[in-house]
C-alpha cells in the first residue's frame, strides 16, 4: 500500500476483515507469500489484537485491482456495510468464510443494502480449496492455496484440466 493508502496494481494485496484466528494466520501466510497485507476492523477495541508488523485500518482503504479481500466472521453485524463497501471497489478477489452447507447471511445482508445482484454475485462462498480445514491455521492455509490457484488461473486440488486463457 502506498503512503497516501491507495494500492498500486503492481501490488499482490490481501485485506482480511474482521479481528479473527483465521485473520491473524491469513495475515501472517500471506506476508510469506509476498502479499502486502491488512486487517480491516471497523470496531477499533477489537483491532488491539493484532500482531506486530500488520497494518490495521478501520475503514475500507482503497483497493487496487490486484486486492484480494477476505471476510473471515460471516456472522458480525457489520458485515453487510463492510461488504458493500468493499464492492464499490475494484478488487481483483472477494470471499466470504463460512459453511457451504448453510446460507451465506452476506447474501441478505446486501440484499437490504440494495446491492444489485450482479455485485452479490462478485462475493466467493465457500473460499479456499476443499481440504476438510478446521483449524484456523488450516483454513488460511486452504484460502490462500485458492487464491494462488485462481491467481494463476488453475483449478486448484489435484484436477489439473487446462489453464485459462
Amino acid at each position: 500500500m502506498r503512503e497516501d493508502g491507495r494500492v498500486t496494481d503492481e501490488q499482490r494485496v490481501l485485506v482480511a476483515v474482521f479481528a479473527t484466528p483465521v485473520a491473524s494466520f491469513l495475515l501472517r501466510y500471506a506476508k510469506d507469500l509476498g502479499y502486502t497485507t491488512v486487517l480491516l476492523e471497523p470496531d477499533g477495541a477489537r483491532a488491539t489484537d493484532v500482531e506486530n508488523g500488520f497494518e490495521a485500518v478501520s475503514a475500507v482503504p482503497e483497493l487496487g485491482a490486484d486486492t484480494d479481500v477476505v471476510v473471515t466472521d460471516h456472522d458480525r453485524p457489520e458485515l453487510g456495510e463492510v461488504l458493500k463497501a468493499v464492492l464499490d471497489r475494484p478488487a481483483r478477489w472477494v470471499g466470504v468464510l463460512g459453511n457451504p452447507r448453510h446460507a451465506g447471511p452476506h447474501v441478505s445482508a446486501l440484499k437490504a443494502l440494495d446491492v444489485p445482484e450482479d455485485r452479490i454475485a462478485r462475493v466467493h462462498r465457500p473460499v479456499g480449496l476443499n481440504i476438510g480445514s478446521r483449524t484456523p491455521p488450516e483454513i488460511a492455509i486452504a484460502t490462500l492455496a485458492g487464491l494462488l490457484a485462481d491467481r494463476n488461473g488453475r483449478p486448484g486440488g489435484f484436477e489439473f484440466s487446462p489453464p485459462r486463457v
